[in-house]
């Protein structure tokens, strides 16, 4: 079977994604490879296609332990024989896939480092093995945002099966990474596919942080009874959020290390299970999730580096469609970070580089007033070019910058402007914090202000008609540029010029400095499902859309699978669009390979025709073949 014959007949797809075919290929041929592909960018097709098509076992390393469960009931789905190992299985699903792996019967292995390094595993997998694929690779790299160091062992274990070849993939690498991660893992002079990390259907919005809650409630309106993530920096912002959040009635719920174990469980399965709209949560949560239909993630706080932000980010539109980033930024945040780092004890210098170089990173991504999907795609080594106009709108078309949601200071502006707050904070003499240094150049006098003598300072008032939002966002914007910096005193932020500030006084350097613009359009792309359907034009019938969206969480429920292992929200809509009224013509919907067919496929007919469904399960969820539909 040929790698295309399998890609239609395990998935129903007729076309590979940008660079899956060369990774498959190198794979079969038993070639070590690098891939970096974004998210929604098909990473896994390139490991389980050549397990697919039946030239030996595919062990797939994986830390995602929250994850591996869902991918091989998708993967069953498709029809391959796939089994994980890890550390959340209770004995007897591990004695039952141990005993499939012994007779030779799985194709698709997933496990974690752990479970790898474990006495026998190897033994019973090495005879049959044809690739090794580390899923998540950074995190072998200490310049990566998720540094593990378990994940150092894996290249002793590599070692030990020099037979197989070796595939490591990631959505998130600069080339820094890259070379470390193809170091670390010691390839054997590698094939490099590296796509371009740019995902054209987000619209990526930056803003200052004002009224969290009321900006978070801002996305959530333009977007109702839709999938979204808001990420909040501690568990306490996480509670006060979900609660703010419920109280406007939207449907969601919190997310943290501090919660019931069962809780989280059940907040994590309605979430993927789309029994709940929005999840609010720390970064412990999103790292097992594949929830396709996510039209919206909101960082109420700034991520730790762009890396985090691309890969937290990114769990939004995995489906092709629209959906929006936005995250909120506060220079306060970095600090948090910093301090967060350095919890623990004193860092190796590297790792101390590393986490510095990724806070100013993150920062200037968040304030400078440069097209956002220009800044991310140049992070991670590739050349921008965005649309010069996409649908009337001069540059990408789709975040804040381009959308004229945010504008940037002439060059004269931004350095008149940049002197007048930089002699604020001079004129404190670093005495102060930066909210005290806000207030003398809105003229807002209080009693310590007066007592210092500083309402009488030339400065005292300076960008009054400026506005409070602008003058702290400028304040933030020239802390990330190293012109102004926060010295930790005692119990208390001061802020203080740096050298280059004082060099920029004195006109020696550039300064870049963004406002919002006023009366932002707030404008949004229509968001569409991706898929042969808009192609061929054919309108969506969105009633019919959301009758088989009932009809697959009845059979998800069922098969206690997430809906998308079903068929994905692509599939529907094409369905809706194009009314297939015969196997043979539902057959040749994306995404509808023979296995699913053969399950589903008089299902979704009879739906298509109007009826009114009822599934009954025959068997057990593995064996459901066919289901019975009772109108």
């Amino acid at each position: 079977m040929t790698p295309e014959e399998g890609l239609r007949r395990f998935w129903g797809y007729d076309d590979f994604k940008p660079l899956q075919r060369e990774a498959v290929q190198a794979a079969l041929a038993g070639r070590d490879c690098l891939v970096v592909l974004p998210t929604g960018g098909g990473k896994s097709l390139c490991y389980q296609l050549p397990a697919a098509i039946g030239r030996g076992l595919v062990l797939v390393v994986s830390p995602l332990i929250a994850l591996m469960d869902d991918q091989v009931a998708a993967a069953r789905e498709a029809g391959l024989a796939a089994d994980a190992l890890h550390s959340n299985l209770d004995a007897a699903r591990r004695a039952d896939a141990y005993r499939r792996l012994a007779r030779g019967e799985t194709a698709l292995l997933y496990v974690s480092p752990e479970r790898l390094m474990m006495e026998g595993l190897l033994e019973d997998a090495s005879a049959r093995l044809v690739l090794v694929a580390v899923d998540e690779a950074h995190c072998v790299s200490h310049w990566g945002h998720e540094f593990r160091p378990e994940y150092r062992k894996l290249a002793d274990v590599l070692e030990r099966l020099p037979k197989a070849a070796r595939m490591a993939l990631t959505a998130t690498a600069t080339p820094e990474v890259q070379e470390d991660v193809c170091s670390q893992l010691k390839l054997r002079h590698p094939a490099r596919f590296v796509g371009h990390p740019d995902r054209p259907n987000l619209i990526y919005r930056a803003f200052q942080r004002r009224d969290q809650l009321a900006q978070i409630l801002e996305v959530a309106r333009r977007n109702p009874g839709a999938g979204g993530i808001v990420y909040a920096q501690t568990r306490k912002d996480v509670e006060r959020i979900a609660g703010g959040l419920k109280r406007a009635g939207v449907s969601c719920a919190p997310y943290h290390a501090g919660l019931p174990a069962e809780e989280r469980r059940r907040t994590q399965d309605d979430f993927v299970n789309e029994r709940l709209d929005v999840a609010v949560a720390t970064i412990a949560f999103g790292m097992g999730i594949d929830r396709p239909g996510v039209r919206y993630v909101v960082h109420a706080n700034t991520p730790r580096s762009v890396e985090h932000y691309q890969q937290e980010s990114g769990r939004a539109g995995r489906d092709g469609a629209s959906a929006e980033c936005v995250l909120l930024f506060a220079a306060s945040d970095l600090a948090a970070h910093r301090a967060l780092a350095l919890k623990d004890g004193p860092l190796a210098p590297e790792r101390r580089q590393a986490i510095e170089r990724q806070l100013r990173e993150i920062g200037r991504y968040a304030v400078s007033p440069v097209c956002r999907h220009r800044l991310l795609a140049e992070h991670f080594g590739a050349s921008y070019q965005g649309d010069s106009m996409r649908q009337g709108v001069p540059g990408c078309g789709a975040c804040d910058v381009c959308l004229g949601e945010t504008r940037s200071l002439a060059p004269e502006e931004a350095l008149l402007t940049a002197k007048k707050i930089l002699s604020a904070a001079w004129r404190a003499r670093g005495r102060f914090g930066a909210g005290y240094v806000v207030n003398l150049l809105l003229g807002k006098a209080d009693e310590r202000m007066k007592r210092n003598g500083h309402d009488a300072l030339q400065v005292f008032g300076l960008l009054k008609e400026a506005g409070e939002q602008a003058v702290r966002s400028w304040t933030d914007q020239l802390i990330v540029q190293g012109f102004l910096e926060v010295a930790e005193e005692g119990d208390y932020p001061l802020l203080r010029i740096t050298e280059a500030g004082q060099a920029l006084c004195r006109d020696e350097g550039t300064v870049r400095l963004g406002a919002p613009a006023p009366q932002a359009p707030r404008s949004r792309k229509k968001a569409k499902v991706s898929g042969r359907s808009v192609a061929q034009g054919q309108a969506l019938d969105e009633e019919l859309f959301d009758r088989l969206r009932r009809l697959r969480r009845q059979i998800a429920e069922t098969l206690g699978v997430p809906p998308y292992v079903v068929f994905h929200d692509s599939a529907l809509a094409e369905m809706a669009a194009l009314k297939p009224g015969t196997l043979e013509a539902l057959r040749e919907v994306k995404g509808v390979g023979d296995r699913k067919l053969e399950r589903y496929g008089a299902a979704f007919l009879e739906a298509m025709r109007g009826s009114g469904l009822n599934i009954q399960q025959s068997g057990s969820p593995q064996s459901l073949n066919p289901l019975k539909v009772e109108t």
